[in-house]
């Protein structure tokens, strides 16, 4: 079963979370030349203070949080230092290490999230209200990208349906938009590549209201560090990564389905669903196989699963859609 409760994933499968939650070692870690999310934030506080009074909540702040049983199970999670150092964010640089370098100028409080669009009534959501709508989960997803790697990570949140409840929309609203922070002052690469800015994304409601959706918070317990979405993002599994928008700051409900950065730009290697699809290839790899990041070189080769392995919790999303065309 890919599904289980939490008790279900053996222990010995655990990174030991002392190797990735201890201040000190994270420090030493950054003296040998490792970059971790509280060392890039610690490099960038002079930076930082340029965008005072707008601040970060510390790398390595805990959350409370209570099991869930919609975590995947019986496999080895991706350690903190993989997860934290090899990134897809492209605000703070194309290269997977630069977003973990450049990304601590990020601010992160205060913070609020405006709700836009086919609803009851706009609203705009601090970011601490948020944390305490509901209990938040710890819920290990695989995570699976485009361009053939992936993970297992422990992420803390809890389903974006409990939010999409709070926001009130109407029923004309079929689609939900996702609009990430965007600051030139503050981003690293706004004027080096061809991303139309702000980043943003977007689900059919069905697939928002799913329960594995995640409203996403922090990873291994803790804050998410500013490279991997902070302060809050979306955790979509059975999607390609990129459709997990990072560090959003407006959620818009419409009626059509909305324009995305990278069905865009290039809508032929990237399509609206973007649900992973061993047998629909992108135009420049094949997706029929994954390279599992943090494994022994010859272990990290493995079949890509559709739907990531999610299919007994989706696939009903899709029935009658042809998935080759609606990719």
């Amino acid at each position: 079963m890919l599904i289980g409760k939490p008790s279900d994933f053996p222990s010995s499968a655990i990174t030991p979370k002392e190797q990735y939650l201890n201040r000190r070692r994270f420090l030493r870690g950054a003296v040998s030349g490792v970059v971790t999310a509280g060392a890039a934030a610690l490099g960038a506080e002079q930076l930082a203070d340029v965008f005072a009074p707008r601040t970060r909540v510390q790398a390595g702040t805990r959350l409370q949080t209570v099991q869930s049983p919609l975590t995947t199970t019986g496999e080895q999670l991706t350690s903190y230092q993989d997860i934290t150092t090899f990134n897809n964010f492209y605000e703070f640089g194309v290269p997977k290490d630069q977003p973990a370098k450049n990304a601590g100028v990020l601010p992160t409080r205060p913070w609020t999230v405006a709700v836009t669009g086919k609803v009851k009534q706009p609203k705009t959501f601090d970011i601490d209200a948020l944390l305490k709508l509901r209990p938040l989960e710890d819920r290990i997803y695989r995570h699976r990208c485009v361009e053939g790697w992936s993970m297992v990570i422990p992420w803390v949140g809890y389903s974006l349906s409990e939010f999409i409840n709070q926001c009130e929309p109407l029923p004309s609203a079929k689609y939900v938009q996702f609009v990430s922070y965007y600051d030139r002052k503050v981003e690293k690469w706004s004027n080096q590549t061809s991303i139309y800015w702000p980043y943003n994304e977007g689900l059919r409601m069905d697939e928002a209201m799913n329960p594995l959706t995640l409203l996403t918070f922090g990873l291994y317990g803790e804050v998410l560090p500013n490279q991997n979405g902070a302060p809050v993002r979306i955790v979509v599994p059975w999607k390609y990564g990129y459709k997990s928008a990072k560090s959003i700051v407006e959620v818009r409900f419409v009626s059509d389905m909305p324009r995305t950065t990278w069905n865009t730009m290039a809508p032929s290697m990237y399509g609206f669903y973007s649900n992973v699809n061993p047998n629909v290839d992108n135009p420049a790899w094949s997706q029929r196989t994954e390279r599992r990041l943090g494994l022994p070189f010859y272990a990290q080769r493995r079949t890509t699963l559709l739907f990531n392995g999610y299919g007994d919790q989706v696939a009903s999303l899709y029935k009658g859609m042809d998935l080759r065309w609606n990719h």
